[in-house]
Protein backbone atom coordinates (compact mmCIF):
# COMPACT_ATOMS: atom_id res chain seq x y z
CA UNK A 1 0.00 0.00 0.00
CA UNK A 2 1.46 3.42 -0.93
CA UNK A 3 2.53 5.71 1.87
CA UNK A 4 0.34 8.81 2.23
CA UNK A 5 1.92 12.04 1.08
CA UNK A 6 3.21 14.70 3.49
CA UNK A 7 1.61 17.35 1.30
CA UNK A 8 -1.58 18.73 2.83
CA UNK A 9 -4.20 20.76 1.03
CA UNK A 10 -7.25 22.97 1.39
CA UNK A 11 -9.10 21.69 -1.69
CA UNK A 12 -12.23 20.67 0.20
CA UNK A 13 -12.48 24.08 1.90
CA UNK A 14 -11.83 25.88 -1.39
CA UNK A 15 -14.53 23.82 -3.12
CA UNK A 16 -16.97 24.74 -0.36
CA UNK A 17 -16.06 28.43 -0.63
CA UNK A 18 -16.61 28.20 -4.40
CA UNK A 19 -20.30 27.47 -3.99
CA UNK A 20 -19.89 23.86 -2.88
CA UNK A 21 -18.21 22.85 -6.14
CA UNK A 22 -18.29 19.07 -6.55
CA UNK A 23 -15.20 16.95 -6.97
CA UNK A 24 -16.49 16.05 -10.43
CA UNK A 25 -16.72 19.67 -11.55
CA UNK A 26 -13.21 20.39 -10.27
CA UNK A 27 -11.93 17.25 -11.97
CA UNK A 28 -13.46 18.32 -15.30
CA UNK A 29 -11.96 21.80 -15.04
CA UNK A 30 -8.50 20.40 -14.22
CA UNK A 31 -8.57 17.46 -16.65
CA UNK A 32 -8.40 14.56 -14.18
CA UNK A 33 -10.91 12.06 -12.80
CA UNK A 34 -13.12 12.65 -9.79
CA UNK A 35 -11.28 9.75 -8.11
CA UNK A 36 -7.98 11.60 -8.57
CA UNK A 37 -9.39 14.75 -6.95
CA UNK A 38 -10.69 12.61 -4.08
CA UNK A 39 -7.29 10.94 -3.58
CA UNK A 40 -5.49 14.31 -3.62
CA UNK A 41 -7.99 15.80 -1.15
CA UNK A 42 -7.53 12.86 1.22
CA UNK A 43 -3.74 13.08 1.08
CA UNK A 44 -3.40 9.67 -0.56
CA UNK A 45 -1.81 11.11 -3.69
CA UNK A 46 0.34 14.13 -4.56
CA UNK A 47 -0.65 15.80 -7.81
CA UNK A 48 1.82 16.59 -10.56
CA UNK A 49 3.09 20.15 -10.53
CA UNK A 50 0.96 20.90 -13.58
CA UNK A 51 -2.24 19.61 -11.93
CA UNK A 52 -1.41 21.48 -8.72
CA UNK A 53 -1.12 24.76 -10.65
CA UNK A 54 -4.35 24.04 -12.52
CA UNK A 55 -6.19 23.47 -9.23
CA UNK A 56 -4.88 26.75 -7.84
CA UNK A 57 -5.90 28.53 -11.04
CA UNK A 58 -9.47 27.19 -10.83
CA UNK A 59 -9.80 28.84 -7.41
CA UNK A 60 -7.80 31.94 -8.43
CA UNK A 61 -5.37 31.53 -5.53
CA UNK A 62 -1.63 31.02 -5.14
CA UNK A 63 -0.29 27.48 -5.11
CA UNK A 64 0.71 27.78 -1.44
CA UNK A 65 -2.88 28.70 -0.58
CA UNK A 66 -3.95 25.25 -1.80
CA UNK A 67 -1.00 23.01 -0.91
CA UNK A 68 1.33 23.00 2.11
CA UNK A 69 4.42 20.96 2.96
CA UNK A 70 5.81 20.61 6.50
CA UNK A 71 8.78 22.84 7.34
CA UNK A 72 10.89 20.05 8.83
Amino acid sequence: MPKPTLVTNRIRALRFEAGEMSQGVLADRVGVTRQTVNAIEQGKYSPSLEVAFKIAKVFAVRLDEVFQYPDD
